[in-house]
């Protein structure tokens, strides 16, 4: 019955239904045995002493010749009382008066042995003494549950070392059905034993009875950090993660892309750096832009990308053939990474300079990149960036001389507002001669005319000198509306074909 049609056609549900269905069973068969009651007609007087952990009355009784294999209703034995209620000094004794690995592994009707009672209630030194005595670690129950597994379903982690140390297997089958400890702990989402078992070396892409692996399992019930460590520990093969998108897609609600604290998807494909992934979720309506992630802490996708290396220019490229926004931030980030053919390459995408929601942020990391200016500033500047934008007390206190002189080669430095001007004045007091009489000198006329005629194209014709270059004017006027004496004397270095050069990463 449990392998029967409906199984057949919802294969995403198979194990975890089975699961469940199975843990049911169990309870049902428990009922009817009574399983879960040891009756007092039934109880040898040694299990009782066992189970209430009185070490002197089981002294007496094995003195006065009392056996310790007597099972009770359940087959449970005296060590298996022992082992439950962590009666340390019992289990020793039992131990002691019975030193055969066969009794240690005695089982119960449901075929618990007591390291699986140990394991299931997180008790350390039973399990320790029991496995220093033989208890055999990957020992299995009727069905098929082993210590590993209850110790990682109860959240036992000290036991499960414990195990680990003593030969326990990681990876197979560890209950019914073929789901194992990992799919456990990524079902519970137990942060720190699903990273125990990752590096114990357990495989994460392993498969139960139906072919469900952990990973799918995180993403199918929304077990978002069981899923970012799946993703991030190592390599997984980028043919899984298509495949379960391809199943999950038609049946995830968007509420997880737009919901207030949900999380898109298309942050998960970004961290993980699956460009697969990431195509086809867009491809499907995902947004681009998504919305803020707290989780992450990251305000959008783009943002996050930067974290990533050697997938950053593949991802870049597919958030933005999709549509994805560029803003500020994005060029901060460029800035704080030092990605300065990225902060070109967003400036020839068009890249919104103005008006900007956080300029703060922005000159922050411009400040620090302030050292590489060459390398981003006059490309920001000749795109038609409002160099007032960059004047406040941060840039005009912190940066050299020479980023600051030319960021006022793109000013008419003697009409700046009162407040830039008394800054400006301020910093000259405490700074060489060269930059007091810089300031102090009149712009040309040449250089106003460059101004007003530059004021006067659209943002757009400033993206890119080709426009400029086909101005009806001589070509010595072409290269002043470039900048190309400041640029030179400042020893800019010639203005890369970003395009191509993003394009050949890629």
């Amino acid at each position: 019955l449990l392998r029967g049609n409906y199984f057949s056609e919802n294969p995403e549900s198979q194990s975890s239904l089975l699961y469940n269905i199975t843990n049911k069973l169990s309870l049902l068969v428990e009922k009817i045995m009574d399983f879960t009651e040891a009756y007092a007609d039934t109880c040898s007087t040694v299990g009782l002493a066992a189970r209430e952990g009185n070490v002197k009355i089981l002294r007496k009784l094995l003195k006065q010749g009392r056996s310790i294999d007597v099972a009770d209703n359940r087959g449970w034995m005296p060590i298996h009382e022992a082992a439950y209620h962590n009666s340390i000094e019992c289990l020793r004794i039992l131990i002691h008066a019975d030193s055969s690995e066969n009794y240690i592994k005695t089982k119960t009707f449901e075929g618990f042995c007591a390291l699986h009672f140990a394991a299931s209630q997180g008790h350390r030194k039973i399990a320790q003494i029991l496995l220093e005595a033989g208890a055999d670690p990957n020992a299995t129950t009727l069905e098929d549950t082993t210590p590993l597994f209850l110790a990682v379903e109860n959240g036992h982690i000290d036991v499960l070392r414990l195990l680990l140390q003593h030969g326990a297997n990681v990876n197979g089958s560890h209950s019914m059905c073929g789901w194992n400890s990992l799919h456990q702990a990524s079902f519970q989402e137990n942060v720190d034993i699903i990273k125990l078992l990752l590096k114990k070396g357990a495989n994460k892409e392993c498969q139960d009875d139906f072919g469900i692996t952990p990973l799918f399992l995180a993403a199918q019930y929304g077990k978002l950090e069981s899923l970012n460590i799946l993703i991030s520990s190592g390599k997984i093969n980028p043919l899984a993660f298509v495949l379960i998108l391809d199943l999950l897609i038609p049946l995830t609600n968007r509420i997880c892309e737009t919901g207030p604290d949900k999380v898109s998807p298309v942050y998960s494909a970004v961290f993980g750096g699956h460009e697969k992934c990431l195509e086809l979720l867009l491809q499907n309506g995902y947004s681009p832009d998504a919305q803020i992630c707290l989780v992450f802490g990251f305000s959008s996708p783009m943002c996050m990308a930067f974290q990533k290396d050697s997938e950053f220019l593949g991802i870049v490229n597919i958030l933005l053939k999709y549509g994805a926004q560029l803003n500020e931030l994005h060029l901060a980030y460029c800035l704080k990474h030092e990605k300065f053919s990225v902060f070109r390459y967003f400036l020839k995408k068009g890249c919104p300079l103005a008006p900007w929601s956080h300029v703060t942020e922005f000159i922050n990391h411009a400040v620090k990149a302030q050292v590489k200016y060459k390398e981003w500033l006059p490309h920001l500047l000749l795109a038609g960036f409002d160099p007032l934008t960059l004047l406040c007390s941060s840039w005009i206190d912190s940066v050299s001389e020479d980023t600051l002189i030319f960021t006022l080669e793109f000013t008419n430095w003697k009409r700046l507002p009162p407040a830039v001007e008394k800054m400006l004045s301020a910093r000259a007091l405490n700074s060489s001669w060269i930059l007091q009489q810089w300031i102090a000198s009149v712009p040309s006329l040449a250089h106003l005319c460059r101004l007003e005629i530059r004021c006067s194209l659209k943002a757009n014709h400033l993206k890119s000198d080709s426009f400029i270059r086909q101005l009806p004017l001589p070509r010595s006027l072409h290269n002043y509306l470039l900048y190309e004496e400041v640029l030179r004397m400042n020893e800019v270095p010639e203005l890369a074909d970003d395009d191509e050069e993003i394009s050949e990463a890629t």
